[in-house]
């Protein structure tokens, strides 16, 4: 989902995937040993962004909070990241656009800083999208990760530090170096991107990540 709504660089017409569809890409891909295709499953970076993973393989998630098809994609991509080897660097990276961006970006490196990403980032897009809060107040979002376990001083604390305040500004640059104009979108080793509407769904977008994660380990 962009600022316009859909991307259409990346998610393309596809971007809300039916469910009903059964033959995915990564299904036929599976069974007929293809591989993804450049223009089709993932597009190239260009210019490359460089990269700072301490010489481990960085994949990005471009998300928002805001967003209905970033929410639809959490599940996959916790249970994805859960098992990544220990050469990937997986990080998510919140974007200053869509709905109460500015709020949204705080949230989520707020709980980074308190190492509560992992226990709240679906409880967040619930109450976002299932019980349809609005969460334009840093006190009602306080409120809300204090019912989840998360001292609201000290969230408010990180909400408003400066370590916050200098990861939005390194997101934003993220953001404006990979041209992201649509979420989710994922990007692997600063040269490659794809999406869940690029890829053909949420399997299939994290089989071609794992594609382009081994082509990068290869060079």
């Amino acid at each position: 989902m962009n600022r316009r709504y859909f991307s259409a660089r990346l998610l393309g017409a596809g971007a809300a995937i039916s469910p009903w569809l059964s033959l995915t890409w990564a299904s036929n891909a599976s069974a007929q040993g293809t591989q993804p295709v450049e223009g089709k499953q993932y597009a190239r970076v260009d210019p490359p962004v460089p990269q700072s993973a301490n010489g481990k393989i960085e994949v990005l998630e471009f998300f928002s909070y805001a967003c209905p098809h970033c929410n639809a994609f959490e599940p996959t991509l916790e249970a994805w990241a859960k098992k990544l080897p220990p050469d990937v660097a997986f990080q998510r990276v919140p974007v200053p656009f869509l709905m109460n961006a500015d709020n949204f970006m705080r949230t989520y490196y707020a709980l980074d800083t308190l190492g509560q990403v992992e226990p709240l980032q679906r409880k967040i897009f619930a109450a976002v999208h299932i019980d349809r809060l609005f969460l334009d107040k840093p006190a009602d979002i306080a409120a809300l990760v204090a019912k989840n376990g998360v001292d609201s001083k000290k969230f408010l604390d990180a909400f408003n530090s400066f370590s916050v305040a200098t990861s939005i500004s390194r997101a934003k640059k993220a953001v404006g170096l990979y041209k992201i104009d649509g979420v989710p979108t994922m990007t692997v080793q600063g040269r490659y991107a794809t999406s869940p509407g690029q890829a053909g769904g949420h399997t299939e977008t994290l089989a071609v990540v794992d594609y382009l994660v081994e082509r990068a380990r290869k060079g």
